[in-house]
């Protein structure tokens, strides 16, 4: 497996802010209000990331007293961090998208000042998972022995 690229991750932001924007563009006048903490659910998965890269940092380093990972558990923990910052990426696109189509109507329309607090919220939350998803990958990079062969 490969670290995640961050070209890849641009993509899938960009494309998923193409359609979140144009699909504001036509159908904003007949959507409800975003919620306002929409994004928190992005959130709580980032936490998740965060405390399995706690969790496993220490016990792929083999610090005294931890126990050791099984292969196939930093396995699973990794294609976690992957969708994780995939699933970011691709919010945050779609938060930015939103934005983009809110924040120059605002005094236009009543539910738009709502609806940018609704996006910013979900555009840092969907920045913090992808932050924590891709800590977690790195933590589960196997360290280099620094024992010589023998």
């Amino acid at each position: 497996m490969r670290f995640t690229k961050p070209r890849d991750l641009l993509a899938a932001g960009l494309v998923a802010g193409l359609l979140a924007h144009l699909l504001t563009r036509l159908a904003y006048d007949t959507l409800p209000p975003l919620p306002t903490f929409a994004g928190f659910t992005l959130l709580v998965i980032a936490i998740v990331n965060a405390w399995l890269a706690f969790s496993l940092r220490a016990r792929i380093l083999r610090k005294p007293g931890a126990r050791p990972v099984e292969p196939l558990t930093a396995a699973r923990a990794v294609a976690f961090a992957k969708a994780s910052s995939l699933l970011g990426a691709i919010m945050l696109g779609a938060w930015a998208g939103v934005l983009a189509y809110v924040l120059p109507v605002r005094g236009e329309f009543e539910a738009a000042d709502h609806d940018t607090v609704s996006g910013v919220v979900g555009a840092v939350c969907a920045a913090v998972l992808i932050a924590a998803a891709l800590w977690l990958e790195r933590c589960c990079k196997t360290p280099e022995d620094p024992r010589p062969d023998q």
